[in-house]
């Protein structure tokens, strides 16, 4: 860390694209009691925005703001962190010993080599949360989990981050830093995927499309707090779990009958579900009677 970090209660920081997750940062940062040395963005409106929030200069050259900060936060889309990590390197704009972190759920830190090159400490720092809009007045870093990697120096900064931040860390392998963001994917947009295939099911019994989420509710929140407490095996509940078979078949029977779109989807969950149920008491040959259903044969 260079010696200003060491020294100064809180770093001085420069944002590297001011959208949604970068303006977040530069608002709760600055709150945290963090020195804003400046923010750059493709839109001059766009960075002066941030500043205008959080202090500092503002500009559309990235390497005039940040060879100012000792903490970097490259916060483009995905797709550009690398190229701009490397134009930011070849116009010296890291200074020996900052630290340069992005914001990626999916990438890992290796894609800020051209900052490690230049002596800089590289991470990510991953915010698993949402952000819904560009403009805020409150901290949305405030008791979420907060996701880590990198090397030594930059891992132990953005975990001093993420409790300034109020948040919670995490710390994850770099190499598995893609299949931690597969498990927020599956954890967030596919429960929207399943949960809508959920209310259809509900309007096909006559529960309108308005009512099945209220109706819906408090099963799926007592599934979560059983989850939270007992863990995914002990957790289920329901007709597999209890190797009954002919509740399934009626179900794919009525499915096939009305809403005969979704048949795969719930063919291929059950087969899954079963491999849970098998981790508990099911007696095995129920479970065999259960496969043969969602495998489309019957005993």
């Amino acid at each position: 860390m260079p010696e200003s970090m060491e020294q100064s209660p809180k770093p001085s920081f420069a944002v590297v694209g001011c959208g949604k997750v970068g303006v977040s940062l530069a608002y709760a940062l600055s709150r945290a009691g963090y020195v804003a040395a400046g923010f750059s963005s493709r839109s001059e409106s766009s960075a002066a925005r941030a500043a205008g929030i959080a202090g500092g200069v503002h500009g559309t050259v990235p390497w005039n703001i940040t060879r100012n900060a000792d903490v970097v936060f490259i916060t483009t889309p995905d797709g550009a962190i690398a190229n701009v990590c490397k134009e930011i390197a070849d116009n010296d704009g890291f200074q020996p010993n900052s630290a340069v972190l992005h914001c990626s759920g999916a990438i890992g830190s290796a894609v800020l080599e051209p900052a490690r090159k230049c002596n800089a400490h590289t991470g990510s720092i991953h915010p698993l949360q949402s952000f819904a809009s560009i403009y805020t007045n409150t901290n949305h870093f405030k008791e979420i989990i907060v996701a880590v990697e990198g090397d030594e120096q930059a891992v132990r900064l953005a975990g001093r981050i993420a409790g300034d931040l109020d948040a919670h860390q995490i710390e994850i392998r770099t190499e598995g830093k893609m299949l931690y963001h597969a498990a927020a994917v599956v954890a967030s947009n596919y429960l929207v995927t399943l949960l809508d295939f959920s209310v259809q099911l509900a309007e096909k019994a006559g529960i309108s499309g308005d009512d099945a989420i209220r109706v819906l509710k408090p099963l799926i929140l007592g599934t979560l707090s059983n989850i939270e407490k007992n863990g995914t095996v002990k957790a289920l509940t329901g007709p597999i779990v209890r190797g009954d078979a002919g509740t399934i078949e009626q179900h794919m029977a009525d499915m096939e009958a009305m809403l005969p779109s979704m048949l795969p989807l719930y063919r291929m969950l059950g087969r899954y579900t079963a491999d849970i149920a098998e981790k508990r008491e099911t007696p095995k040959t129920d479970l065999e009677e259960v496969r043969k259903r969602f495998d489309g044969s019957e005993s």
